[in-house]
C-alpha cells in the first residue's frame, strides 16, 4: 500500500482544521496496476475531484469505507475509469451537497452514501446495474433521483427514510424493487412502476405517508407482505395487463384511465 503526502498529519494530530481536500490527501493500494482509493485524511474539506489516474495507473474502485470519516467534504467528482463504489464508501459524509457518480461505475455498494444528510439530488449513470442494500439510506435532504437505464435491482432499504423525495424515475430495466425500498419516503406523491417490474419486498412504500397513487405499466408482479401501510393508496394499471384484480397488497385497483 502506498500513501500520498500529507496522510500522516492524520495520526499527529487529534483535532485538525479543515483544508481543502486534494490528491495528498488520499490512501491508495495498486494491484495489477489498478488503483483502489483505500482511505483518506480527515481533515481535509471542500470539493474533491478523485483523478482518473495515480502514477500512471487507473483508479478503478473506491474502496470499502474510503470516505466514510471525511466529513468535510462538500463536492466529490468521481472519474469515469471507477467501476465500483465500496461498501459504506461515503457514509456519513454529513455535509457532502453533490457527487458525480462516472460513466464507468457498474455498482454502488451496500450503504455507499448512507446518512449522506446533505445531498440534494442524484444521478445514476447508465453505467450502474446494481444499487445495495441502504445504499442511499437516510439522505434526508435528497429531493430527486435519476436512476439510470441499466439498474436491474434496487436493494432493500435502498432509499429508505428520505423523506424529501420527491421525484424518483425507475427505468423500464428494473426488475425488482427490494423490501422497504423507499419505506418512509414522506414526500412521494406517486410513483410510476414499469412493465419490467415483477416483484416488490415487504413495506418496500411503508410509511409514505403522502403516497396517493401507484401507475403499474405491466402486468401484476409478485408482492411481499404489507407493501403499503396507508389506507391512502390506489393502484391504477393498464386495461390488458395480467394478473390483476380488484385489490393489490390490500389496495384498490382501478384502470389509469380512471385516475383524476
Amino acid at each position: 500500500m502506498k500513501h500520498l503526502t500529507g496522510v500522516l498529519s492524520l495520526f499527529l494530530f487529534t483535532a485538525l482544521p479543515l483544508y481543502a481536500a486534494d490528491l495528498s490527501d488520499l490512501t491508495y493500494a495498486t494491484t495489477d496496476g489498478k488503483v483502489t482509493i483505500t482511505d483518506c485524511d480527515e481533515a481535509g474539506g471542500g470539493e474533491l475531484v478523485i483523478p482518473d489516474t495515480i502514477e500512471g495507473n487507473p483508479v478503478t474502485t473506491i474502496g470499502t469505507f474510503a470516505f466514510r470519516f471525511c466529513t468535510g467534504l462538500t463536492n466529490i467528482t468521481i472519474p469515469d475509469t471507477v467501476t465500483s463504489i465500496g461498501r459504506e464508501a461515503f457514509k456519513d459524509c454529513t455535509i457532502l451537497k453533490g457527487i458525480t457518480i462516472g460513466n464507468g461505475v457498474s455498482s454502488i455498494g451496500a450503504g455507499a452514501l448512507w446518512r449522506c444528510k446533505s445531498l440534494t439530488n442524484i444521478t445514476i449513470p447508465d453505467s450502474v446495474t446494481s444499487i445495495g442494500n441502504y445504499a442511499f439510506l437516510g439522505c434526508t435532504s435528497l429531493t430527486s433521483i435519476t436512476i439510470g437505464n441499466s439498474v436491474t435491482g434496487i436493494g432493500f432499504n435502498a432509499f429508505a427514510a428520505c423523506s424529501r423525495l420527491a421525484s424518483i424515475t425507475i427505468p423500464n430495466s428494473v426488475t425488482s424493487i427490494g423490501g422497504t425500498a423507499f419505506y418512509g419516503c414522506d414526500s412521494l406523491t406517486s410513483i410510476t412502476i414499469p412493465d419490467s417490474v415483477t416483484s416488490i419486498g415487504k413495506g418496500a412504500f411503508g410509511s409514505c405517508t403522502s403516497l396517493t397513487a401507484l401507475t403499474f405499466l405491466g402486468d401484476a408482479p409478485k408482492a411481499g407482505e404489507k407493501v403499503f401501510s396507508r389506507p391512502t393508496h390506489t393502484i391504477y394499471r393498464k386495461p390488458k395487463a395480467k394478473g390483476w384484480g380488484d385489490t393489490f397488497a390490500g389496495r384498490p385497483v382501478k384502470l389509469i384511465s380512471e385516475k383524476p
